[in-house]
């Protein structure tokens, strides 16, 4: 019996043992959002709270964004494995020498528009010129220079540039004839705020020729070189895309994971429901083999726009097909 008890006690600690073993083995990954928790991000935290990443064998910490974090400052300062960015920031930190690399690009349209009342005098782009026209910055100002520039705009002295906080009271207080809004948040602040969609008039990005990638993932070139990194990222896409697919079919189950993510306790369900239907309308892919797969075609049509700024162009040179890579979502699709 004592020799049994031994046995049993040796395969108890050696099973133990392999317990905590299995529980080291989990990747960490890191990724830093670009913006505070909302619908934008909800493929990630649907993943999280499904369990998907440690199905995968990944530890994943999801860190929230906010005005005053820079996602390109904190992967430079190696404090995450991949950031959300859009591609204009993305591109234009990589010629300023941060080698950002796109892995995957899960939102294949754009949901930048400029918003204003039509009290304003606006109705076409023509009648910008004189007016007040709100934008973010922090990166997210080179589509709409781009714009001004394609329209033959000086931005110092055909129109005034409001650099723009990140809500809508610009426009609510009549500060600024247009500002800046996502078809899936800020619009619908203005809506909710009281003003009847019939006295708006928007400018989507995509219909003005101008529009570039937003919420690409992207990690550093020299990670790539590391090929357990390649393969554990491709762990973490394929369980990403399966958290995107869940969030673009049940909006509803997506936005309650979203609002307890929310430490502010200010989202509600209701909003970000609808913020996640409006988000959907961006990933033309979901459902499909090829979500999260950046399109050549699309990532050159980007560099074009941001080729094309006139005397400012976003980026002075094309970067070719180093900035981005395949690799990781093809190792996403074993």
């Amino acid at each position: 019996m004592k020799r049994a008890f031994r046995l049993s006690a040796c395969v108890l600690a050696a099973l133990l043992g392999l317990g905590g073993m299995a529980a080291q083995a989990a990747d960490k990954v890191t990724v830093q959002l670009k913006w505070v928790p909302q619908a934008q991000f909800a493929g990630y935290y649907v993943a999280q709270a499904k369990g998907y990443y440690k199905e995968a064998g990944l530890d994943v910490t999801i860190k929230p964004g906010g005005p005053d974090i820079s996602p390109v400052q904190v992967i430079a300062g190696k404090s995450a494995d991949a950031i959300v960015n859009w591609m204009p920031d993305a591109l234009a930190a990589r010629e300023a020498g941060v080698p950002l690399v796109n892995i995957a690009q899960v939102f294949d349209r754009s949901g930048l528009m400029l918003t204003c009342k039509k009290s304003s005098g606006v109705s076409s782009p023509k009648d910008f010129k004189g007016k007040t026209l709100g934008v973010w910055y922090g990166g997210n100002e080179y589509p709409f220079l781009n714009w001004m520039a394609k329209l033959g705009y000086n931005t110092e002295t055909d129109i005034k540039v409001l650099k723009q906080g990140f809500n809508v009271d610009p426009l609510l207080q009549n500060q600024a004839a247009c500002i800046s809004t996502m078809i899936y948040n800020e619009y619908w602040q203005v809506i909710d705020a009281g003003v009847k969609e019939s006295d708006l008039v928007t400018f989507f990005y995509e219909d003005q020729g101008v529009a570039s990638l937003e919420d690409g993932l992207y990690v550093l070139e020299s990670s790539l070189k590391d090929k357990a990194f390649v393969a554990k990222m491709g762990k973490f896409l394929k369980a990403t895309f399966k958290g995107w697919n869940e969030a673009v079919k049940n909006p509803e189950e997506a936005a309650k994971i979203v609002v307890a993510q929310d430490a502010s306790g200010s989202a509600t369900v209701a909003v970000q429901k609808r913020q996640m239907e409006n988000v959907a309308k961006l990933i033309t892919k979901a459902g499909t083999a090829k979500i999260g797969y950046l399109e050549p075609a699309a990532y050159e049509r980007t560099v074009k726009v941001l080729l094309a700024g006139g005397s400012s162009p976003v980026i002075k040179k094309d970067p070719g097909a180093a900035a981005y890579s395949h690799a990781v979502w093809d190792a996403a699709q074993h």
